[in-house]
């Protein structure tokens, strides 16, 4: 396991030991711990720290909707039945939004694509980098935790303990 991957599940132990005081010391031991195998897990994994370090993180979906028009009736037999359809519609968010928008100290926009194996940036997240940094924001991409994690040392080198 990658040693800043160890320091984010002591912190989550931490945070649970925290919380929960009158448990016994080892009961939160295996509880919450982060493994980093996908893109999903990479993405929680730095929400997760972001959060215990304070501030605020949450994943952005850009997924369309689903509108369900099924009704479900019974007929004069008894039998449940269906009728109807689902449709799906255009996502109210911005096509090419980062995997993660954080605030962090001092109020900082950061947007954080998360990219796994051979994933690469679309056109459409190119154009959204360039608007967020053009406000004034910070865009970063990354591949695996210890590249975010080296990022904000570099960055919030007080907030690590």
């Amino acid at each position: 396991m990658d040693k800043h991957i160890a320091k984010l599940n002591k912190m989550i132990q931490q945070d649970m030991f925290d919380r929960h005081p009158n448990d016994p010391k080892g009961f939160w031991e295996n509880v919450g711990k982060i493994t980093v195998n996908s893109a999903n897990s990479l993405t929680k994994a730095v929400i997760k720290f972001i959060r215990l370090k304070g501030y605020h993180a949450d994943n952005i979906k850009v997924t369309r909707r689903m509108i369900d028009n099924r009704v479900t009736y019974t007929d004069v037999l008894g039998h449940v039945r269906q009728i109807g359809s689902c449709k799906w519609i255009k996502s109210s968010m911005k096509i090419g939004s980062a995997d993660i928008s954080a605030t962090l100290q001092g109020g900082k926009s950061v947007m954080i694509e998360v990219k796994w194996g051979k994933d690469r940036q679309s056109e459409a997240q190119k154009r959204f980098q360039a608007s967020i940094e053009k406000a004034g924001g910070v865009y970063l991409i990354i591949h695996k935790f210890e590249e975010f994690y080296e990022w904000y040392m570099a960055n919030y080198p007080d907030s690590i303990k």
